[in-house]
């Protein structure tokens, strides 16, 4: 069985000066993963990375590894030819033969010379395929502005040739910029909070707070559906679900009614800083909007900071709800998030809680609840789910199950 070959373009780390090789080499080692083991050679040139893949790997995962890859720009299936006019015009009439080109619309050849010792320039060899393309489409008309085809030629090593490039998610690639905690509801908010972290190179496992039976199973399973969909942007993850139903019940009875939800925050924000320290994580990442509901006021927020000594990542903060919801349509996780299972935050909030609270105040009240003991308890009876880099959950046999919780790393299923 054979290979195909596919051109990667690269972005914003071609930017990263002498620092440029390690995100190169991570963004190589991430695309590597979700191909494993269908990759059998990567190399490397100036702002770009070519991958051979076998075959047997189809189509739709290699768009799947690519397309979910920070660090990506763009990418292509290519064919390779000698750097020689004669064999060039032979491959692309062999290419065009096999594209989406017709002969209705216009076209427009693009070349790139990285090689300039090629005796030809870009426009000259841009000219010669041009009467290639006319010879097999000959109603095609040249646009250079808006052309229906292109056909992309690029002289380096060798020369490569393809008619399409698909978009990556661009930015950082993940593990390029330390690892966080991401609070995961079930709303819409903080998928897309996961996702812009992990644009910027953040490693990110996931913390989710299920009240049973005030909470149902389901509402369980629509988050872990939300992890297995964030999963392939996050390079894998994990999904720690931490047991709250007789935490929350406590703060209900030990705290005023309208300070339920900020209590609530406090100790989310506790346990997970808990979590964080077990599992080496340096920030919490909250998919709180500003003035978006009453716990995310300025003065709310204020509050939360003091509940912990790690730094909170509010990604979404001068958002408005459109555009999270136009980047959650995007990412897949909008109609899962709507899904109508709610979670404990919900279900637990009063009519009327409180939006403009005293943090000297609320931290006295907060430690006259006496809850820390619970607080520990919770850390300690959290259950933990992998899931691998192709979105996929590991399943573990009843051997695995006792050390579930061991640090893995969350690769792609082989």
């Amino acid at each position: 069985m054979g290979t195909r070959l596919y051109l990667v373009r690269l972005g914003e780390i071609s930017l990263k000066g002498l620092n440029r090789p390690f995100f190169e080499k991570k963004l190589k080692n991430n695309i590597k993963t979700k191909l494993r083991p269908y990759h059998n050679m990567v190399s490397k040139q100036k702002g770009r990375l070519f991958f051979e893949i076998d075959e047997s790997c189809s189509r739709e995962q290699c768009d799947l590894a690519f397309s979910t890859t920070f660090g990506v720009v763009g990418y292509t299936e290519a064919v390779r030819v000698q750097k020689d006019m004669d064999k060039i015009k032979e491959k692309v009439r062999e290419v065009l033969a096999n594209s989406t080109f017709s002969n209705e619309g216009s076209f427009k050849v693009e070349t790139k010379r990285a090689d300039k010792k090629f005796p030809l320039s870009s426009y000259e060899i841009s000219c010669e395929l041009a009467d290639v393309v006319n010879e097999s489409f000959p109603d095609l008309k040249v646009s250079l502005k808006n052309p229906t085809h292109t056909l992309y030629i690029e002289i380096r090593n060798s020369t490569y040739i393809y008619t399409t490039m698909k978009s990556g998610p661009n930015g950082l690639p993940v593990s390029t910029a330390g690892k966080g905690m991401l609070l995961l509801s079930g709303g819409i908010d903080s998928p897309v909070a996961g996702y812009r972290m992990a644009s910027r190179g953040m490693k990110l496992e996931c913390i989710y707070f299920h009240a049973y039976p005030y909470t149902s199973d389901m509402a369980l399973e629509k988050v872990k559906m939300l992890a297995s969909k964030i999963a392939p942007f996050l390079q894998g993850t994990r999904l720690h679900v931490v047991g709250f139903t007789e935490q929350q019940l406590w703060i209900k009875s030990h705290s005023e009614i309208d300070e339920t939800t900020l209590m609530f925050r406090a100790c989310m924000m506790k346990v997970a800083t808990k979590l964080a320290h077990k599992y080496d994580g340096t920030a919490l990442v909250t998919g709180e909007a500003l003035s978006q509901v009453a716990s995310q006021t300025l003065d709310s927020m204020a509050f939360t900071n003091t509940t912990t000594d790690m730094l909170i990542i509010r990604p979404l903060v001068g958002m408005n709800k459109e555009e999270i919801m136009r980047t959650a349509e995007n990412i897949d996780t909008y109609k899962t998030s709507i899904l109508p299972y709610e979670d404990c935050c919900v279900i637990f909030s009063p009519k009327h809680p409180l939006t403009r609270p005293d943090v000297e105040i609320e931290n006295a009240h907060y430690e006259k609840m006496g809850i820390d003991e619970l607080l520990d308890k919770a850390v300690e009876e959290t259950v933990t789910y992998d899931f691998f880099a192709n979105g996929k959950e590991k399943l573990y046999s009843e051997e695995e199950e006792t050390t579930a919780n061991l640090e893995i790393n969350p690769l792609v299923q082989e």
